[in-house]
């Protein structure tokens, strides 16, 4: 068993207050568990309008495969206008 685990820190420049900054948080949850199945959660700079820091980790029986969907969802992440990367960082367990 392996587990893909992603870190990626984002800048969300329109975000005037936390209810914007949940509203495109929450879009982009939803959007990555549902076309990648991965679990996502965000785990720092909750109390920031502009800064987030999702978690990602995926469970394969391939590294190579646990690799292929984090960095899919990774570009799906940087498509997104809506913010900005900033840092990532991956690794497998």
């Amino acid at each position: 068993m392996v587990v893909g685990v992603c870190t990626v820190e984002l800048f969300i420049s329109g975000s005037q207050s936390l209810k914007d900054k949940r509203q495109v948080i929450h879009g982009l949850k939803d959007r990555l568990r549902g076309k990648f199945n991965l679990s996502v959660a965000e785990v720092d700079g909750q109390d920031l309008w502009q800064k987030a820091i999702l978690g990602m980790a995926c469970v394969s029986n391939e590294g190579g495969h646990a690799n292929q969907v984090l960095e899919q969802a990774l570009n799906l992440v940087k498509s997104m206008p809506a913010v900005e990367v900033i840092r990532t960082q991956m690794e497998l367990l």
